[in-house]
């Protein structure tokens, strides 16, 4: 049993992906090129959304939105506790101060409750993380960013074409991130991201910065940030199928929720009302969460701790001061979660196997 199976994804799909980098080498089309502009025009018709700009990965995507809206030194930005730390380094990266804000009891994500809390004079924005394929709660976070003269960044790393209220995630902030890190929903085979937004003057800062401030004229300095030819073409093969292997995920999760209905200590991740949840991850909270992960693992069931600390009680964020009492949500579920297998290939056999696991370290089996 694999967590994620690429080489099953890959050789459904080998015919294909071989003519697209055929054509790739043949057209010498390594950076930007056809196959880049396709991709382009490709992601923005399937979110629906103005304007799509490659880069060479979801990092990158962050903190080129957060270069585009401005953002710098003597700043503030909020965001989620839980998270992987590109969310919050890219801030830092700016030049400007992250500031870490508790996530939902429910749902992992950014508590919308709380945020007003952390605004203060130097703060500017706010982004939001789609945490394991649940959007945020995005209703009041728009709402309290219009109200309070703040944007909104959506972090969409792991929520490619899930939805609130019949919405696409990416298309509700200002600008959103999006990474095709190989495991992701949509994987390249490298690295590779991009960032979608609706308004002309982010774009038009994002496509410069991202390619030195402009090819010939340079109108500012920026970054080499390019998506290349071949994985651009890879994911042209790969995004028609994104829908697909959504539906797989959700029913594989629809399935693991009711195999697990029967073990009380396990609590299954709750789907957000108005939500589509395209779990990127399926995350099961459990006490114990070691001892049954390394249980598991005799049992050949490959697992993951996503993520084994709230961002603030890593080092790199020791001189904000934050004590183990500041982010109790995220802290608690840093010590509770665990990953269990999920992708498009997964089974209905494969997902009774891992839960029959799990009732029989609980005494269920």
């Amino acid at each position: 049993m694999q967590f994620v199976d690429l080489n099953a994804q890959h050789e459904d799909l080998a015919e294909e992906l071989q003519a697209a980098m055929a054509a790739v080498i043949r057209d010498s089309a390594f950076v930007r090129g056809p196959h880049v502009d396709a991709f382009e025009a490709n992601f923005a018709r399937a979110l629906g959304v103005r304007h799509c700009v490659s880069c060479a990965n979801g990092t990158d995507a962050l903190y080129i939105a957060l270069r585009a809206l401005g953002v710098g030194p003597g700043d503030e930005v909020i965001t989620t506790a839980h998270s992987w730390i590109a969310t919050s380094e890219t801030i830092t990266q700016t030049g400007a101060r992250v500031v870490f804000n508790d996530t939902e009891p429910d749902y992992f994500c950014i508590d919308p409750v709380t945020i007003e809390d952390r605004i203060t004079e130097r703060t500017r924005g706010i982004v939001a993380v789609h945490l394991y394929g649940q959007p945020a709660a995005m209703g009041p976070i728009l709402e309290l960013a219009r109200r309070r003269g703040l944007w909104v960044i959506e972090d969409c790393a792991q929520a490619h074409l899930a939805s609130l209220d019949g919405r696409l995630v990416g298309t509700l902030g200002d600008v959103a991130a999006f990474s095709f890190y190989p495991g992701k929903n949509l994987g390249a085979m490298g690295d590779a991201g991009c960032l979608v937004t609706n308004r002309d003057d982010l774009a038009g800062f994002a496509a410069l910065f991202a390619r030195h401030g402009g090819k010939n004229d340079h109108v500012m300095e920026g970054i080499n940030s390019r998506l290349d030819g071949l994985q651009a073409a890879i994911l042209n093969v790969k995004l028609p199928c994104l829908a697909g292997w959504n539906k797989t995920r959700m029913r594989m999760a629809a399935l693991y929720d009711a195999e697990l209905a029967t073990v009380p200590e396990v609590t299954v991740p709750a789907v957000r009302p108005g939500a589509r949840h395209v779990y990127h991850l399926y995350v099961i909270r459990v006490p114990r969460r070691d001892e049954l992960q390394k249980f598991l693992a005799r049992r050949g069931i490959p697992t993951a701790i996503n993520y084994p600390r709230a961002l603030p009680h890593y080092p790199a964020y020791a001189y904000l001061g934050h004590g183990p009492e500041s982010f109790p949500v995220a802290g608690g579920h840093a010590r509770e979660i665990l990953s269990l297998p999920m992708h498009p290939h997964l089974t209905e056999g494969d997902v009774v196997t891992v839960a029959a696991a799990i009732a029989e370290f609980f005494g269920q089996g």
